[in-house]
Order: C-alpha cells, then sequence, then structure tokens
C-alpha cells in the first residue's frame, strides 16, 4: 500500500478545503481586521487545532467502522457522497453571495481568540461529515496507527498555515477587499471539486 501516496493526496485535498471562503474563513478574517494581527494568528491556531481533532475523530470512527460494521461503513459512504455533492451544488449557487462577517464583537485576548475559533470549528456538524466523507474515499482500509497520526498532524499543519496566513494577510483590512473580488472563482472551482469528489465516491465499491 503507497501510504505516501495516499496522504500526498489527502494533503491536497485538506488544502483545497481549506481555501474556499466559509464559516472558518468569515472569523478569523474578522478577527484580523475587528481586533489585531495577534488575535488573528490566535484564532488561526485555534482552528487548526479543530481541524486535527475532527481529523482524528473521523478516522478513528471510520476505522471501528471498518473493522465491525461493513455495511454501516458502505451506508457512511454513500451519505457522504449526497453530502458532498450537496455541498458541491450549495457552493456553486452560493458563489457570488458576500461573505458575511461574525457580527459579534472580536475579543482582543489571544487565548480567547484561539477559544473562539477552536469552538466555531468544532460546534459545526458540517466539519465531521465533510472529514468523514474525505476519508472515506482517501484512507485505506486497516491503515496503520501512524497514518492516522500523520492525518492529524497534515490537518493541523494546513489548517494553522492557511488561517494564520490570512489572520496575516487581513490585518491589513485593504487586502480583504481585494480578496473577494476572487470569492466566486474559488466557491466555483471548490464546488466543481465536490461535486467529482462525490460522484467517484459514489461509483466507487
Amino acid at each position: 500500500m503507497d501510504y505516501l501516496g495516499a496522504l500526498l493526496a489527502i494533503s491536497g485535498v485538506l488544502v483545497l478545503s481549506v481555501i474556499s471562503p466559509g464559516p472558518n474563513f468569515a472569523i478569523v478574517t474578522s478577527t484580523a481586521t475587528l481586533s489585531s494581527r495577534r488575535a488573528g494568528v490566535a484564532t488561526g491556531l485555534g482552528l487548526a487545532a479543530a481541524s486535527a481533532t475532527w481529523a482524528l475523530l473521523a478516522v478513528a470512527g471510520l476505522g471501528l467502522i471498518v473493522s465491525q460494521v461493513e455495511w454501516l461503513y458502505l451506508g457512511i459512504k454513500l451519505a457522504g457522497a449526497a453530502y458532498l455533492i450537496w455541498l458541491g451544488l450549495r457552493m456553486i449557487l452560493g458563489a457570488r453571495k458576500p461573505t458575511v462577517a461574525a457580527p459579534d464583537r472580536v475579543e482582543s485576548s489571544a487565548f480567547a481568540a484561539a477559544r473562539k475559533g477552536y469552538l466555531v470549528s468544532m460546534t459545526n456538524p458540517k466539519a465531521l461529515a465533510f472529514y468523514g466523507s474525505i476519508f472515506a474515499v482517501m484512507v485505506p482500509v486497516h491503515a496503520p496507527a501512524w497514518f492516522y497520526a500523520a492525518i492529524g498532524v497534515i490537518a493541523a499543519a494546513v489548517s494553522g498555515l492557511w488561517y494564520c496566513g490570512m489572520a496575516m494577510l487581513f490585518s491589513n483590512s485593504a487586502v480583504r477587499g481585494g480578496f473577494m473580488r476572487f470569492k466566486a472563482v474559488f466557491e466555483t472551482l471548490m464546488g466543481v471539486f465536490l461535486l467529482g469528489l462525490g460522484g467517484r465516491l459514489l461509483l466507487s465499491r
């Protein structure tokens, strides 16, 4: 089994997942814009911790299902495919809608900002469906423990690098307006990719 190749492919999918604007994007950019660069970076670190948590929960759950209940694993794959197709269509249809920043006052404390970023991601029920769907396709069955640990590290690294980078950029409020002109392109491309991945999952055995 080419585990390194699988990790590289998963890394690519995770990169695509974080670059699409959504709730995590909104919270980190609004924090960096309305509060401070320090708080924005802390929020990015909180989101990175949440990504690692979701990834490890997803792979742990899928591993248990594979080893115990094969038909339930198949059911989750089908449900995941439907979710990915729905999400892809929703992203394409909503690509031209503006991103709405968090309306509440952003905390200036680094710890409070990190905690808020973590909670925003962990209280989003769609996150587990996304990670579960991706890993149902891309995680080899009965992979070794080090492979699962590597996924958690990669998820945290990809999320942390992207969201902390966004915090650095959006500390300059002028950057936000320029970036948002390309929001429709990013969301459309991501939506098409998710549609394709959902179709692949439906057709896979």
